[in-house]
């Protein structure tokens, strides 16, 4: 099911990911973050179920199954380099930024910040091309919605 998506995730110059496969990815990331401190809590299953239904205008089906999804690419998936360099060719800078701050709502959900999260989160930031400053910014605005 996921073939074509691994295929381009692994060759060197992968081309641009079709808009299905870009939400797979996007969701997959989410997932990955949430995984990285080895809990992945109830709370932040439904927080990337949310998050992707306002994205994509999914039901709560159809999130839970891109989520679902998205899981089992994850737990194949190249390493991070890779696999955010195919999200950086595939989706504009403004979509990108959105989903750091998505991120950032997966890593505070549960109200820490463990160093695993943080670490990646500043990886991912990078790789995808977001500035430190955008970044920050984009906690910020997030750690307001928890407030």
């Amino acid at each position: 099911m996921f073939d074509d998506l691994f295929k381009r995730l692994i060759q060197p110059n992968p081309a641009p990911l079709p808009d299905a496969d870009a939400r797979l990815a996007l969701t997959a990331l989410l997932v990955r973050i949430a995984r990285s401190d080895n809990d992945y809590a109830p709370r932040e299953r439904a927080l990337i179920d949310q998050i992707v239904q306002q994205r994509y205008g999914l039901d709560p089906a159809a999130a839970k199954k891109l989520r679902a999804d998205a899981e089992s690419v994850e737990s194949e998936a190249p390493d991070t380099v890779r696999f955010t360099r195919v999200i950086k060719d595939a989706v504009p800078y403004d979509d990108r930024l959105e989903v750091i701050q998505a991120l950032w709502q997966v890593v505070l959900a549960d109200g820490t910040r463990a160093e695993e999260e943080d670490a990646l989160l500043r990886l991912v930031a990078s790789l995808l091309g977001v500035s430190d400053t955008d970044s920050a910014m984009a906690r910020r605005r997030v750690e307001a919605q928890y407030n």
